[in-house]
């Protein structure tokens, strides 16, 4: 007895020796005041990613369709069919703290030589019955047990975080493909109104030729405008249709035509504050993710580090045996054993070494690719802010170039019409009027891309 209580007290000393140890966040330099940089947009406590999707967007048929793709997209269904699997290791996990029971049942027919110690006095075969139970259980004295129930904890929480992840994008790019729709429609207006008036003019320099007032350079000049125009309008159309089937596959369904407002309809009315850089620690899903693959190898460090020490196990078994059948469940069948065990390894051809440098390895990998989330993250918000800036002025801008080379385009056909301008004025200043009114709405398109951008950036969309 007093060696056995030796042997059993022999772990509860090692236990002062080492202990799994509690994850701790790492201390995160890029997390300060120059993660992102920004000139004109206010940072402080308040962050538009606390704002529900729902009232970031104005448009009701863009929040109808985002409510749709949430339901329906298949990346968010696959997203969530991961947290199920994450789920079932976390109650694997917890299950580990319990003994294991396994019950059988058995039939052993052995056939014995004549001539051996017990195949006279069995007259040769010998047949036994079992039903037997197996009870084992080991002591979680180095937190192996808890670190592995952690890694798993951590794994779950991962996968949480990667579905919110997937909301986040989805969001951006349902919005993003919306307002890309809205530009094109713009886009395919102006273009239509454009070849009704090159339409128009090609009659015009017709008459003006037969009036001797242009050649025929101007007619054929005029005609190529308008084939222009028309080559334009179609790539607008195909690219529409391709936009809508996109779209359609963002909410989980076939090809079909997507219904939607104006571009001049839509509006920011969420005040664009970007927050403090260490929001990002808990509003963007994808660090949040990075984190928590962090702990979950930090915590398989854990496990690793205690194969170098013993095990202690217990284990138990007991049920029937019986010669015949019909007495299986006899008291005089029953049997039963008790056992425990201590075990140290110790030359396993540097299998645990490896294991041990290994995970190691993989938590320091997994520490990097946490701050390298985090400097993306700063880089994207960064990004978003210049876009939007960029955007508002040169809309501004733009706005001006437009209405210069609209006032040109209306001067010099009043010109030509009066013989003190050439034709080539009047087709520069309409090809040139045209393409800064498709710029306009590009740039008009880009304000409220940044705009969505900054959102997904800030980690907004998930709450």
């Amino acid at each position: 007895m007093k060696k056995l209580l030796l042997i059993l007290s022999i772990p509860l000393l090692l236990h002062s020796c080492f202990v799994a140890k509690d994850y701790e966040r790492p201390e995160i330099q890029e997390v300060d005041e120059n993660l992102y940089k920004t000139d004109a947009i206010s940072r402080d406590s308040l962050n538009m990613a606390d704002i529900a999707w729902n009232d970031v967007f104005a448009d009701l048929i863009l929040k109808k369709y985002i409510a749709d793709g949430l339901e329906n997209n298949i990346d968010i269904r696959r997203a969530i069919q991961q947290i199920l699997m994450a789920e079932a290791y976390v109650k694997q996990g917890k299950a580990g703290y319990f003994p294991t029971l396994n019950v059988g049942a058995n039939v052993n027919h052995q056939i014995l030589s004549k001539n051996s110690q017990f195949g006279s006095f069995f007259d040769g075969s010998i047949t036994q019955y079992d039903v037997t139970g197996n009870l084992s259980w080991e002591a979680d004295i180095w937190g192996k047990i808890r670190s592995n129930e952690r890694a798993f904890q951590a794994s779950y929480l991962q996968s949480a975080a990667a579905h919110k992840a997937v909301q986040t994008r989805l969001i951006a790019n349902i919005a993003s493909t919306y307002y890309q729709l809205l530009s094109l429609d713009a886009q395919k207006e102006i273009t239509e109104e454009t070849i009704a008036n090159r339409e128009r003019s090609l009659e015009t320099t017709k008459a003006l030729k037969e009036a001797g007032n242009l050649t025929e350079v101007g007619v054929k000049q005029t005609e190529a405008q308008l084939y222009t125009a028309q080559a334009l309008l179609i790539d607008i159309k195909n690219r529409i249709r391709l936009l809508e089937n996109s779209f359609s596959i963002l909410l989980g369904e076939g090809p079909q035509s997507i219904e939607r407002s104006r571009l001049e309809d839509q509006e920011i009315n969420t005040p664009l504050n970007t927050g403090v850089p260490a929001q990002l620690l808990r509003n963007r899903p994808d660090v949040l993710a990075a984190e928590y693959n962090l702990v979950n190898a930090f915590e398989l460090t854990n496990v690793a580090r205690s194969n170098f020490y013993p095990s202690l196990s217990f284990s138990a078994a007991g049920g029937f045996q019986s010669l015949e059948l019909d007495e299986l469940f006899n008291a005089n069948s029953l049997f039963a054993n008790l056992a425990s065990s201590l075990l140290q390894p110790v030359l396993n051809g540097r299998r645990i070494r490896t294991q041990f440098d290994v995970a190691e390895a993989q938590q320091e990998d997994a520490l990097l690719n946490f701050k390298q989330t985090i400097l993306n993250a700063g880089k994207e918000v960064s990004d978003a802010l210049y876009n939007y800036e960029a955007s508002t002025e040169k809309i501004e801008v733009l706005n001006n170039e437009y209405n210069a080379y609209a006032d040109a385009s209306e001067y010099s056909e009043e010109l030509l019409n009066n013989g003190f301008a050439n034709y080539l004025e009047v087709l520069t200043a309409r090809e040139n009027a045209l393409n800064s009114q498709l710029n306009l709405i590009n740039a008009e398109f880009s304000k409220l891309q940044a705009m969505v951008d900054l959102y997904r950036a800030l980690g907004g969309g998930w709450q």
